[in-house]
């Protein structure tokens, strides 16, 4: 069984994961490449990964309606990573993010995911904003970001890091950001 599909891109599915993408999700997250900047530390397991798919994006969908989606690539039906919007209830911010495997960096996924991921949740959700928590060190993310239209709002203090805020508020958004 597989999520139900969300979004989807000229190259990309974006769906809800389920349990059965445990090893997916722990290929991400056990990549040291891909968790480098994340502050989450790596997942040791799939029973691990099983466990943070079931607290955070599982649970997200339930409580939110939305959250962070898998990426499948539709030429393979391949997870290769993430994409999606989290509630951070103790900023009272929606948060954008993606996280792909390594072999997918640098060829514009994220900036495909990341465009339809802002136009769903401002067109679908109706959101007034959605930010963007970065590592100042990953500048590959920074880069994204402001591809997507985002502003650097300066650092702010997460989780006790230091971090990057960017911003994209509807007003803001052109033709020429999300199409």
């Amino acid at each position: 069984m597989t999520g139900s599909t969300i979004i989807e891109t000229e190259r990309l599915l974006l769906r809800e994961f389920d349990e059965s993408d445990a090893a997916a999700y722990f290929a991400l997250g056990s990549d040291p490449a891909v968790t480098r900047f994340t502050g989450t530390g790596m997942l040791t397991s799939i029973e691990h990964a099983l466990r943070i798919l079931r607290a955070n994006p599982l649970t997200d969908y339930q409580r939110h309606g939305f959250g962070r989606w898998a990426c499948v690539l539709k030429k393979s039906g391949n997870v290769i990573g993430f994409a999606g919007l989290k509630r951070l209830d103790d900023l009272g911010e929606v948060d954008i993010a993606f996280w792909l495997l390594p072999a997918y960096w640098g060829i514009g996924l994220a900036t495909e995911a990341g465009r339809a991921v802002l136009q769903y949740g401002f067109g679908h959700l109706h959101l007034g904003r959605i930010i963007g928590l970065v590592d100042p060190r990953n500048a590959a993310s920074m880069c994204v970001l402001e591809k997507l239209g985002m502003s650097c709002d300066g650092l702010v203090s997460y989780h006790g890091e230091e971090t990057l805020k960017y911003i994209l508020r509807v007003e803001e958004l052109s033709n020429q950001t999300l199409d």
